[in-house]
């Protein structure tokens, strides 16, 4: 059995593919590897538009021929042993519920929509510096709704207070909508070593559910 060290690169992220081949889900390295040790999962490795499939095993295998050839495009994790790769992608042997298609509604999907930017200064804060704003106030019979909530840094959202952006003398840097497809997502597409993940994503299962 395979015992992973704790290790920062465990917490890398993993889409998870039902058996049909639809993304559904995203989970950190660490809870993959225990998955595909089970032999509940297989890798993909997509490679020029194709891809193959692999147990555990042959995964290993793999990744010691592409640790001399292509160490620089993958995260690895070294044990007593062997180094494996990181997977990029995964698919359950068992698992056939079909994707959610609804982009939900929380704060880590608000944050992702407005790339953690205060939607009035358009400064990037950190997650802990920024609050949800109210466009139109609760007082003044405003939702709690995607076109009614925006990312606010603290000095704006006090400077905005109980008032509407026009009474307040502020403009929004863009209006506030729906999502069509999952923001948390769509910031994973722009890092390089997420590429392999496009395409997975058809437009109709882009709403994964995030563990």
């Amino acid at each position: 059995m395979f015992t992973a060290p704790s290790h920062p690169v465990l917490d890398c992220q993993v889409l998870v593919l039902n058996k049909h081949y639809m993304a559904f889900r995203v989970i950190c390295a660490r809870r993959a590897f225990s998955l595909l040790c089970r032999q509940l999962a297989e890798v993909i490795s997509c490679d020029d538009g194709t891809y193959a499939n692999y147990d555990f095993n042959t995964w290993r295998q793999l990744s010691e021929t592409r640790r001399s050839f292509e160490a620089h495009k993958h995260d690895w994790i070294s044990t007593v042993n062997f180094d494996i790769a990181v997977p990029r992608v995964i698919r359950l042997l068992w698992y056939d519920r079909v994707p959610n298609k609804t982009v939900k509604f929380n704060r880590r999907n608000l944050f992702a929509r407005d790339r953690n930017h205060c939607q009035y200064c358009g400064k990037k804060f950190p997650t802990s510096e920024l609050s949800l704003d109210h466009v139109i106030p609760r007082r003044l019979g405003g939702d709690a709704t995607w076109n009614n909530i925006v990312c606010a840094c603290l000095k704006c959202n006090v400077k905005k207070g109980g008032r509407t952006p026009t009474q307040a003398h502020m403009k929004l840097i863009q209006k506030p909508v729906k999502p069509k497809n999952n923001p948390v997502i769509h910031i994973h597409l722009n890092h390089e070593r997420y590429q392999s993940w496009k395409q997975f994503l058809d437009h109709a299962y882009w709403s994964v559910e995030l563990t």
